[in-house]
C-alpha cells in the first residue's frame, strides 16, 4: 500500500510539472509576439475568394512598392493620394505610382518598426477638404518634432497644384501623441483623434477625439467650451490608441475605433462630451494577463457598439455605400493588423448591422494573405481598396470576380 502511495505521488508531480506553463519573454511589460507566421509576401498573381454573402471577389495588387503605408484619399479624378509612415506622400494616377515623392508636405518624425514596441509614425492619416474642387485643400496628421526629445501629433493643410502641395502650414498642434486619425463631418468640422496620456482628464489632448474647424480654430459649440480646467476643442474623451474614423453616411454621426490592450479593441460612435471609459473600464486583459479593469464591464460609460476579444489590432474604416457588391452595401469594413496578439494573421473584416445599426454577424476576408492591413477605403470607382502596412507595402483593389 505504501508503494503504491509513492507510486501514486510521484505521478501526480509528474503530471503537475508536465502541465506548467511556458515562461513568456517581456519586452517594455509586453509579451514578445512570435514570428512563425510574420513577414509573408503577396502572392504574385490576383486572388480569387468565395464570400459569405455569395459574392466572388478578386484581389489585385495596385502597386507593391509602398513602404508602410498608413492613409489614403481619392481625389475626384481617382487619383490615390497614400501616406507613408516615413514622412512621405505618395501619388498613384492611373494606378501606376510615381517613384518621386510629393513635395512640400511638413517636417516629420518617425521611428522603429510598424508593428513592434517604441513604433512613432511621421505622416499618418490624409483627407481632402470637402469643398476640395474650389480650395484644393489636403489635410494630414504627422508627428511634429518640437525638439530632439519632444514629439506631438499634429494637423497640417495645404493646398493641392496638381503634383505638389503649396502653402502647407499646421493648423493644429497637439499636446498628445500618435497614432491618429482624420475625418470631415457632415458640420463641416474635422475631428482628429489623439492618443497618449491622461485620456480622462479633459484639460490634456491625450486619449481624445478633438472637434476643429477646418481653420483649426474652435467651434463655439463644442461641448466642453467654457468649462473649467478643460480645452475646448474636446469632444469626446477616454480613448485608447485611435485607428480609424469615418462618418456614418447615412446619420451623419462620427464613429471610430481604437485598440484595446489584450482584447478590448471597440467601435464607438461618438456623442459631444462622451466618455468611452478608457482606462477604467475596458473589455480587454492587461498584456500581463489579468483584466484590465476586473471583469469586463462598462458601467458608468459609453459602451462600443462592437468590441473584440481577442483583439484584431483594429485599424482603419470605412462604411460601404456602393452598388459593386450589393450584398455588402451598409456594411463597415475595419482593418485588421494581427489577431490575438499574432504577427502575420491581420485580415480585412466586415460587419453586418441591422437598421438600428446592431450588429448581425462578421465575416474576416483575405485572412491566408497574412498581411498587417492598415487602411480600407471605397474608391469613387465603387470598389474597396485595403493598405498592407508592410516594408513591402501594397495597394490592394477588391473587385468582383469575373
Amino acid at each position: 500500500m505504501r508503494n503504491l502511495s509513492v507510486a501514486s505521488l510521484a505521478l501526480l508531480l509528474a503530471v503537475t510539472a508536465g502541465s506548467g506553463q511556458q515562461k513568456v519573454p517581456f519586452q517594455n511589460n509586453i509579451p514578445v509576439a512570435p514570428q512563425g507566421l510574420a513577414n509573408r509576401k503577396l502572392p504574385e498573381k490576383p486572388v480569387e475568394y468565395d464570400t459569405a454573402e455569395g459574392q466572388r471577389i478578386r484581389v489585385v495588387a495596385v502597386t507593391r512598392a509602398l513602404e508602410y503605408p498608413f492613409g489614403l484619399t481619392f481625389l475626384p479624378d481617382g487619383t490615390m493620394l497614400v501616406t507613408e509612415r516615413a514622412s512621405r506622400l505618395r501619388i498613384i494616377r492611373n494606378g501606376v505610382l510615381d517613384p518621386k515623392p510629393v513635395a512640400g508636405g511638413p517636417v516629420a518624425y518617425s521611428a522603429g518598426e510598424s508593428g513592434l514596441p517604441g513604433a512613432i509614425h511621421g505622416y499618418m492619416d490624409v483627407a481632402l477638404h470637402p469643398q476640395f474642387a474650389q480650395n484644393r485643400f489636403v489635410y494630414l496628421t504627422y508627428t511634429k518634432p518640437l525638439d530632439d526629445k519632444k514629439r506631438v501629433a499634429a494637423l497640417a493643410r495645404g493646398r493641392w497644384d496638381g503634383s505638389k502641395l503649396t502653402e502647407v502650414k499646421d493648423v493644429f498642434v497637439t499636446e498628445g501623441e500618435g497614432p491618429s486619425r482624420i475625418a470631415f463631418g457632415r458640420d463641416g468640422a474635422v475631428y482628429m483623434t489623439v492618443s497618449g496620456n491622461e485620456p480622462q482628464n479633459p484639460g490634456t489632448h491625450g486619449g481624445k477625439v478633438l472637434r476643429l474647424r477646418d481653420d483649426g480654430t474652435i467651434p463655439p459649440d463644442n461641448p466642453f467650451v467654457g468649462r473649467a480646467g478643460a480645452k475646448p476643442e474636446v469632444y469626446t474623451l477616454g480613448h485608447r490608441n485611435s485607428l480609424g474614423l469615418a462618418m456614418h453616411p447615412g446619420t451623419g454621426e462620427i464613429w471610430q475605433n481604437e485598440n484595446g490592450p489584450n482584447g478590448g479593441d471597440e467601435i464607438n460612435i461618438l456623442k459631444p462630451g462622451a466618455n468611452y471609459g478608457w482606462p477604467i473600464v475596458s473589455y480587454g486583459r492587461t498584456y500581463q494577463g489579468p483584466w484590465q479593469s476586473g471583469l469586463p464591464r462598462h458601467d458608468g460609460f459609453e459602451p462600443p457598439v462592437v468590441y473584440w476579444m481577442p483583439a484584431i489590432a483594429i485599424s482603419g474604416m470605412t462604411f460601404y455605400t456602393g452598388d459593386r457588391f450589393p450584398k455588402w452595401k451598409g456594411d463597415v469594413f475595419v482593418g485588421s493588423l494581427r489577431t490575438g496578439e499574432i504577427p502575420g494573421t491581420g485580415h480585412l473584416e466586415r460587419i453586418l448591422f441591422n437598421e438600428k445599426m446592431e450588429e448581425l454577424r462578421r465575416e474576416s476576408l483575405l485572412t491566408d494573405l497574412r498581411q498587417r492591413i492598415r487602411d480600407v477605403r471605397q474608391g469613387p470607382n465603387g470598389l474597396l481598396y485595403v493598405l498592407t502596412d508592410q516594408k513591402e507595402g501594397a495597394v490592394l483593389r477588391i473587385e468582383p470576380a469575373p
